[in-house]
């Protein structure tokens, strides 16, 4: 089960403070309806959906949240943050904000207060272009990601030998998590995927097992070869 401070019914009487987790940055766990789960506390917060892995893969970044960040490679290259504001959540700051952490100073210089990442804005331009004339949009997109992550999720919910780490209401598109009968089968799993051209499928340090991350770049035919690779795997291992 996802953590509690990310379930719904967690959400009911927060102490203080403005933003809510809306999608796990380890675990890969997502509230597929965040705006409804947080619907009892929209009249009293301000919601701030953090978009790590997440932006631009599909539809529902809604106005009504205050604030939308991002901070991860999905539109540009690593290090590249986006961040999104309402016009109401900048009219001020805390006296003592340095003058780099405060929104103020980069909405009122276009936000090219100090030198812009002029590599990286180009990288995100290239993406946003090849989103839209290639892909047709965030319609097309969203489509596209749900058929690559439901190819993932039908199996391991078919398998007895893979094990899903996420509930099925609280599944990320974006990074499909795993395990295998032991951390030996697991590393093995690794270790022959890596051999066979399918990298990055270590999970996280924090909570181990396996991470499938099929961002808005992997294409289905990619998913597919994963996909044969782990039967594969599971046929000779199970």
């Amino acid at each position: 089960m996802p953590p509690a401070h990310i379930q719904p019914k967690g959400l009911e009487r927060p102490e203080k403070g403005s933003d809510r987790l809306i999608d796990e940055p380890l675990a890969k766990y997502e509230l597929p309806d965040p705006l409804a789960a947080l619907k009892p506390l929209k009249d009293r917060l301000t919601i701030i959906q953090g978009l790590s892995h997440k932006i631009a893969s599909g539809r529902g970044h809604s106005p009504e949240y205050g604030s939308l960040g991002c901070y991860s490679g999905s539109l540009g290259p690593a290090g590249q943050t986006i961040v999104i504001h309402r016009d109401n959540m900048i009219v001020s700051a805390l006296e003592h904000t340095p003058t780099m952490f405060n929104y103020l100073t980069h909405a009122g210089a276009d936000s090219m207060y100090n030198t812009p990442p002029c590599f990286a804005i180009y990288v995100v331009q290239l993406v946003l272009r090849w989103l839209e004339e290639t892909i047709g949009g965030l319609g097309p997109m969203d489509a596209l990601n749900r058929r690559k992550a439901g190819l993932l999720y039908d199996l391991l919910d078919q398998s007895e030998f893979y094990r899903g780490t996420a509930e099925a209401d609280s599944r990320s598109l974006m990074n499909v998590t795993f395990r295998l009968p032991s951390e030996t089968l697991e590393q093995q799993f690794v270790a022959e995927a890596l051999d066979s051209g399918l990298g990055g499928l270590k999970g996280h340090r924090s909570v181990g097992g396996c991470r499938a991350s099929i961002y808005n770049a992997t294409d289905m035919a990619a998913i597919e070869t994963l996909v044969d690779f782990m039967q594969t795997f599971a046929r000779r291992h199970g």
